[in-house]
């Protein structure tokens, strides 16, 4: 019985593989960057370290033996396209599915079928699209299948792996990642829209770079603003008459996704390196991709407390006024005092002493314990505390003529510590000299 079921399974597969592989109908509308999808390694764009002649994925290609993989790049990068071609390196049966319609009861068909071909002598590619979106316990289904062989896994996803992927998936598979397609890759595939279409784009040198600008490093975004520009006709057109064509798109970004957390990682990043373009670079980009104004004032403030500091003690009330200035305003008014406190942060001298000091205070509050302060400035409003000691030998540091007791605020059983070390830099400058004042006068007090 499990023979001839075996039979007939084997004869649907060959059938439905040559289905599979027979071209569609000359006179069947197929998307521009459907026909135009790259049939080979040489043809990917964009893609040279993984496709390349020294690319690791090429290597594999070559030597005719796929490992599973995850492929990680953003939209439009070439992931899927480059999953098929593969496919096509190897005698492999070829599944594809979406983890955005598919279910537990989906990866189990899949996977009974390629249990079944491999007990016929035969593996099988599993492409799964959006691979991210699938929950812990999906994810988990592809742990026997993959380490036994059943199936090759290639995912794909936009999405971090490493936060988003099972470690347990991760560990079996390789990651490779996918760039952005950049300006000379985007005019690889423009170049090819116009061979296809046996003319030029109908477009002005400027609205040229403006769509390859508008793509965004999407390819498939790219062809299809093609399609729709030769669709128009022969007048060129325009940066201003792209634009109305085809309705300029925001640029990638998902407040829940890595492209938030790399947007304000740069924002912040530029700041600390006090390069006051660059931040204003990424508060724009992150304002055109939908950000909400208040998480950048907010992240701000932090800047001020964490890498300016002391250096300038006016860098933390702007961002405040900042930030209350946007709420009073509102959107768009209020982000011009969000780019004025993000220049003032950039501009002063940078300081993170006290963040430092603070962050070796908690160590050391970790370690000591339960420690008592000493008893000579701790208040005594009982007599029995009075009698222990509580406030006895207490300096009142308004009676010395410094104004500067030099006693002991540390517990007796700690000796003194030094957490917080000013650079020579802005305001800090002032303070430095006033610790020194202070440990050369205990110094005199106490020796």
């Amino acid at each position: 019985m499990f023979l001839n079921r075996s039979i007939v399974w084997t004869q649907m597969t060959n059938l439905f593989e040559t289905l599979d592989r027979q071209a569609p109908q000359q006179d069947a509308p197929r998307p521009l960057a459907d026909r135009l999808r790259p049939k080979t390694l040489e043809e990917i764009a964009g893609q040279d370290h993984l496709t390349g002649p020294d690319g690791t994925v090429r290597r594999m290609a070559a030597g005719g033996h796929l490992s599973s993989m995850i492929l990680w790049g953003p939209p439009g990068c070439g992931k899927t396209t480059l999953a098929r071609i593969l496919a096509d390196h190897t005698d492999l049966h070829f599944e594809q599915i979406s983890a955005i319609f598919s279910g537990v009861a989906d990866l189990k068909k899949v996977f009974e079928g390629a249990r079944l071909r491999r007990n016929n002598g035969k593996g099988t590619l599993l492409f799964v699209d959006e691979i991210h979106r699938f929950n812990k316990s999906q994810q988990d289904a592809f742990l026997p299948v993959v380490e036994d062989g059943t199936i090759t896994l290639i995912g794909a996803t936009t999405e971090n792996p490493s936060f988003e992927l099972n470690a347990a998936l991760l560990s079996r598979c390789q990651v490779f990642v996918l760039k952005r397609l950049d300006d000379p890759a985007l005019e690889t595939l423009l170049r090819r829209a116009e061979s296809d279409a046996g003319r030029n784009l109908p477009l002005t040198d400027e609205a040229r770079l403006s769509l390859k600008a508008m793509a965004d490093g999407d390819g498939r975004y790219a062809l299809t603003m093609a399609e729709q520009v030769m669709a128009q006709g022969e007048a060129p057109l325009d940066t201003e008459a792209l634009t109305a064509l085809v309705n300029r798109r925001a640029p990638l970004y998902d407040k829940s996704d890595d492209g938030h957390y790399n947007l304000i990682s740069a924002l912040h990043k530029s700041v600390r390196g006090s390069d006051a373009d660059a931040a204003l670079y990424w508060f724009a980009r992150m304002l055109a991709g939908g950000e909400d104004p208040r998480f950048i004032a907010r992240r701000i403030t932090r800047m001020a407390s964490e890498d300016i500091g002391l250096a300038d003690p006016q860098a933390l009330p702007i961002c405040i006024a900042a930030w209350e200035t946007y709420e009073r305003l509102g959107s768009p008014e209020g982000e011009l005092a969000l780019a004025e406190a993000l220049v003032y942060l950039a501009t002063a001298p940078k300081s993170n002493a006290v963040y430092s000091a603070y962050k070796a205070a908690l160590r050391k509050a970790k370690e000591t314990g339960s420690l008592m302060p000493p008893k000579h400035i701790l208040n005594a409003p009982t007599k029995l505390m009075a009698n222990e000691g509580y406030g006895a030998g207490y300096e009142y540091d308004h009676d010395t003529a410094e104004g500067f007791s030099g006693q002991n605020y540390f517990p007796d059983e700690l000796a003194r510590q030094n957490f917080y070390t000013p650079p020579e830099r802005g305001f800090e400058r002032e303070i430095n000299r006033r610790l020194e004042y202070w440990q050369k006068l205990r110094g005199k007090k106490t020796g």
